[in-house]
């Protein structure tokens, strides 16, 4: 099989419903969203490598929840830690907008950790869930010392930790040097917006960064789709990229283009949506969709996603497998 290394954080969600304001949803979230998306959305002939710590309080449950998915390699990068796990409680303003608490918080991944997992991996996603799973000296390392293809989220690189734990939005500091260490980055609206702002304009942000280390940068932008730019040498297989790692970049201007989401917006939780749409769109990518074609499939499992509650059994739901309404609570 083929393997595709994940990198995240598993997290216990506390979710005070947006939709029915007197329910709270327990259940598992951060890396576990994208993990049953890419259960969904992956051919059979690749395997999934969690590479995670994860609290040893929960370390029973969450090994429950990795042995539900198929195609998972739940032994070789997962690490039990005697810290207490990553627990998120999220309280919903409106759609779009939510407050994050944070408590608990497994270590980082040094790269002496990474090397051995990483390099029996044809590609790599990896997901900053917590903002904390690995350094930027591990980044750059990981960049040097990895060949193949990196898709990277960075949502929680923007998020610091302010008092009792709620997650406050801030700029990303040594930003083009995360940047470079991705062949795809993944940020929203709102992230591109704390990018861009010495620009003026994110989008010329864009166009400036995307080149020989970074290929592509997509932009989920919530009901209204999502939007890329990329670099001239971005396209065929995330496979055979390591061929082209620090050639010149080709002559040519960047191309961009949006993608809107078939049909519109849909009602319910919006928890996991950037997670399931990154995870649908790489894998999509890695099966040899062209570009626009991921990112519509992307935009299909994202809204599909709105009307799920919580990461178990959701694969099986965005694979028409499993009704609304018989997820687990």
């Amino acid at each position: 099989m083929v393997r595709l290394g994940v990198i995240g954080t598993m997290v216990w969600d506390t979710i005070h419903a947006r939709d029915v304001p007197d329910r709270v949803v327990e259940e598992w979230g951060g890396i576990a969203y994208a993990l049953a998306a890419l259960a969904a959305a992956l051919p059979d002939s690749w395997e999934v490598v969690p590479i995670i710590k994860v609290g040893r309080d929960l370390a029973e449950r969450a090994a429950r929840f990795l042995r539900s998915l198929p195609r998972l390699d739940a032994e070789s990068g997962v690490r039990i830690v005697p810290d207490p796990n990553n627990r998120v409680e999220l309280r919903y303003e409106n759609a779009a907008r939510r407050c994050e608490r944070l408590t608990g918080g497994v270590p980082p991944w040094t790269w002496p950790e990474l090397e051995p997992v990483v390099q029996r991996c044809d590609a790599l996603y990896v997901n900053f869930i917590s903002g904390f799973e690995m350094s930027l000296p591990t980044a750059l390392a990981l960049r040097r010392g990895y060949a193949g293809a990196i898709y990277a989220d960075l949502h929680s690189l923007f998020l610091g930790v302010g008092a009792a734990g709620w997650r406050v939005p801030q700029k990303l500091p040594a930003w083009r040097d995360w940047l470079s260490c991705f062949d795809i980055v993944h940020v929203n609206e709102e992230e591109l917006e704390l990018l861009g702002r010495a620009w003026g304009d994110p989008l010329w942000l864009a166009a400036d960064v995307a080149g020989s280390d970074l290929r592509l940068l997509v932009v989920t932008l919530g009901e209204r789709g999502a939007a890329y730019v990329a670099a001239p040498l971005f396209g065929g297989d995330p496979l055979e990229w390591s061929a082209m790692r620090g050639r010149v970049e080709a002559a040519g201007p960047v191309r961009s283009g949006r993608v809107v989401v078939e049909g519109g917006g849909r009602t319910g939780d919006p928890t996991g949506c950037g997670d399931v749409w990154g995870a649908t769109f790489f894998a999509r990518l890695l099966a040899g969709d062209a570009l626009e074609t991921a990112m519509a499939t992307a935009n299909r499992m994202a809204a599909r996603n709105v009307e799920y509650r919580g990461a178990t059994g959701l694969d099986l739901f965005l694979r028409g497998q499993l009704a609304r309404g018989e997820e687990s609570a």
